[in-house]
């Protein structure tokens, strides 16, 4: 690498580390004394032996600038408020040359350190400018194009670049997501928005490669090319040897990822852009060519500290922040430059002085945009809902043969059979669904040849083959990466989280990742998908916390989740519609739980009654989201909220509570736990003499916390009311789950206290 004339390694402790980096290239070049060539023709090599050429050279150098100028105006005018991320990316500038190998239609999920990147690839299509789309988000400017002023990130609609905002590893299980979509979408006759043969781009850092939900991607990216099945995702460590202020060990990153099978290594010098550009070419074209999982190790270095608030000369000692400023990649960029005698010191350094103006100029265009200052503005992308086109999309029936061919025969169609319980038809829903929508895939564990678990999904494999009912891997996170890489290429995953306290482990790929695409890509970019998940309570014979889980506040506390729980088998029908109704029309992420307890409930109050049976809806039929079913409307005695296992606790319940208080009792399903439909809880409220909520969730954090606020919000809080609940602990073995858990003989004291 070049060595820093003299006068620069003397800079002292006392100086602002970012006015020394950009010190440090005006100088450098200024005092450059090294041999100079004849300047290359344009397809000409920029130095001997490198395979890049002059022409290219030119460009990346300039992407690199700009990247550098991006990050330098940036702590200057923080101070002023008129810029709020410092997160910079410089050290890092040559990643400018895995956007110059890569198509604009490549997907790519970047970390933050990626403006050489976008800056280069927005070379790939005319008429886009890198720094004034750039200059927006950083201001959080409502003209932001990536967006929309929501948070400074790395997006791009036209160039396939996917706005990423947690990008400590979170990002990486959909970045193979959508690699595998990509050749997994010819196996289903599925059209792809992008070239069959594009790759998928993932770039992170040396820390993150440690990360827990880092190495599940590269474990699954393994897995995939272990059986023989594409998965050409791009992995680039952009290897800088620190996290914050935590050293990578020497030697790490290369020790551990080296020598993995089925995970193709390659080394680039990411500080040189005439050494590294053949190393970066390599590996680019062994990841397109062979479709396999290819993890490029890029050198890297980090200049001036994490983000602007972090004070490097507070930890680091001035000896190593020199020689770490002495490796700065613009530097060898300058040397190339000079010495290859494509630009003289006056013509870089004029070069360097006008993308410096350039993005100052931005900047101050930028600050002057309208800013996000409505609230309705901030959420607009969050949840879309299209009322009348959803309905429509639920209810639309014009697949007759395609159902025919699901179901084996008109004689076979679920419609034509006698009533059934929740399991069998939520199987008869998901075949109906899987006719329907040709490009939707079910996956998870065990769902294929064995059907579930609870052998919910029994015919399915058989009836749509390998190719769109498959097993995974045993590992929740990959699972709804996986979801989320087929929803980026247009399917419709139906991914299946075995039990909700599974979700647990992978909570942040919905929170996180799914579900805050939309929001942070300003409807742009979208994650259709619904997850099915088996849930709640009263398991009996086999259980314990594992498998009794009812958990859902960690569902309801996503921004624009829609949370779905039917309690009976037509309603989880009709339900099953709307949602993926939903995730088609409005892109919406959708969680479907699938009351464990109530899969094979046959009887309501006597044994062989078959009342918690029900009549399969044919198709045309449809439930409106935040649409409740109400037993014995009139009732107003007594209403009861409830949901899932509730409804048929409170529904017996109600008849001993008829009968010995002479009550007529209401029971409200609430049906859909997020949103929460307000309205509708005040309106059944609003005539009730008293009211009871009962819900198996905890005490704390439970659906009915939000039930009695919709009650009070609506001015009804005088009313006489009761909560049942679950105990605050975690569920038991055996049965001890009962003592934790609300029954009959509960909602029946609870009357009692309300009389």
């Amino acid at each position: 690498m070049t060595t820093m004339p003299a006068p620069i390694a003397a800079r002292h402790k006392g100086f602002n580390r970012a006015e020394i980096v950009d010190q440090n290239f005006t100088e450098f070049v200024g005092e450059w004394r090294g041999e100079v060539r004849t300047a290359p023709r344009g397809d000409a090599p920029v130095l001997p032996g490198s395979a890049l050429d002059a022409q290219g050279f030119r460009e990346l150098l300039e992407s690199q600038l700009i990247s550098r100028h991006l990050d330098l105006m940036a702590r200057v005018l923080r101070v002023q408020n008129k810029v709020f991320y410092t997160i910079g990316s410089s050290g890092h500038e040559g990643n400018a040359m895995v956007a110059r190998l890569t198509r604009h239609t490549d997907p790519a999920f970047l970390h933050y350190r990626s403006g050489g990147f976008m800056a280069e690839r927005f070379r790939k299509l005319p008429g886009m400018d890198p720094v004034m789309d750039s200059a927006l988000s950083f201001a959080a400017s409502k003209d932001d194009p990536a967006s929309g002023g929501r948070h400074k990130v790395w997006g791009s609609k036209p160039l396939w670049v996917l706005p990423q905002t947690s990008t400590i590893a979170s990002h990486l299980p959909k970045a193979l997501g959508t690699a595998i979509a990509i050749d997994h979408a010819r196996r289903i006759g599925h059209s792809l928005p992008i070239p069959d043969d594009s790759i998928a781009i993932c770039s992170f850092g040396d820390a993150s490669s440690n990360h827990a939900t880092a190495q599940t991607a590269f474990n699954a990216a393994a897995w995939t090319a272990y059986q023989k099945l594409p998965a050409p995702v791009l992995f680039v460590c952009e290897d800088n040897g620190i996290g914050i202020s935590v050293k990578t060990p020497t030697g790490w990153v290369a020790s551990n990822f080296q020598s993995r099978s089925n995970l193709d290594y390659f080394y680039a010098d990411g500080l040189d852009l005439a050494e590294g550009y053949a190393q970066v070419q390599r590996a680019v074209e062994h990841c397109r060519s062979t479709r396999r999982p290819t993890f490029l190790h890029l050198r890297t270095t980090r200049i001036m500290g994490h983000a602007g608030t972090d004070f490097e000369i507070e930890w680091r000692s001035i000896e190593e922040l020199v020689a770490v400023e002495a490796g700065d990649p613009l530097l060898r960029s300058a040397a190339i430059a000079l010495e290859s005698g494509l630009y003289s010191k006056d013509a870089l350094l004029e070069l360097n002085e006008s993308i410096r103006r350039r993005c100052f100029a931005a900047a101050e265009e930028a600050d002057r945009r309208p800013k996000l200052e409505r609230l309705d503005d901030v959420m607009a992308p969050l949840a879309p809902y299209t009322p009348a086109k959803v309905k429509a999309e639920a209810e639309r029936a014009d697949y007759a043969d395609a159902r025919l061919k699901a179901f084996g025969g008109a004689d076979k169609l679920p419609e034509n059979q006698p009533p059934r319980h929740l399991a069998i038809q939520i199987g008869q829903a998901l075949h109906d669904i899987m006719a329907k929508y040709p490009e939707s895939l079910l996956f998870g564990e065990d769902v294929a040849q064995k059907g579930g678990v609870y052998t919910v999904t029994k015919g399915l494999h058989k009836a749509f083959r390998n190719t769109r009912v498959f097993n995974t891997l045993l590992d929740e996170t990959i699972i709804l990466g996986l979801a989320q890489g087929y929803a980026n290429m247009g399917m419709l995953p139906i991914p299946e989280i075995q039990y909700l306290a599974y979700f647990h482990n992978a909570g942040d790929q919905i929170r996180g990742e799914a579900a805050s695409l939309q929001f942070f890509s300003n409807d742009q970019y979208r994650n259709p998908l619904v997850m099915r998940v088996a849930s709640l309570g009263y398991q009996r014979g086999f259980g314990g916390h594992f498998h009794n889980d009812n958990s859902i506040a960690a569902l309801r506390d996503i921004p624009g989740l829609v949370v779905g729980c039917p309690s009976r088998g037509d309603d989880a029908a009709t339900m099953l519609r709307t949602l993926t109704a939903l995730a088609k029309v409005d892109g919406r992420v959708c969680a479907f739980l699938e009351p464990i307890a109530l899969y094979m409930t046959k009887d309501l109050y006597e044994a062989g009654d078959g009342a918690w049976q029900f009549a399969y809806p044919a198709p045309g039929e449809a439930m409106t989201l935040g649409e409740g079913r109400v037993y014995n409307e009139k009732a107003k005695d007594l209403v009861v909220f409830t949901f899932g296992n509730g409804v048929p606790m409170a529904l017996r319940a109600a008849r001993t509570i008829e009968a010995e208080l002479k009550w007529k009792v209401r029971v409200v399903d609430l049906r859909w736990l997020a949103p929460l439909n307000d309205a509708f809880i005040a309106a059944q409220a609003k005539n009730a003499k008293r009211i009871l909520v009962l819900d198996e969730g905890r005490k704390s954090a439970g659906v009915g916390e939000g039930v009695i606020t919709a009650i009070v919000e609506a001015g009804l809080g005088a009313t006489p009311l009761q909560r049942v609940v679950g105990a605050d602990t975690f569920t038991p073995l055996a049965g001890a789950a009962f003592l934790v858990l609300p029954g009959e003989a509960d909602v029946v004291a609870a009357a009692h206290k309300l009389a």
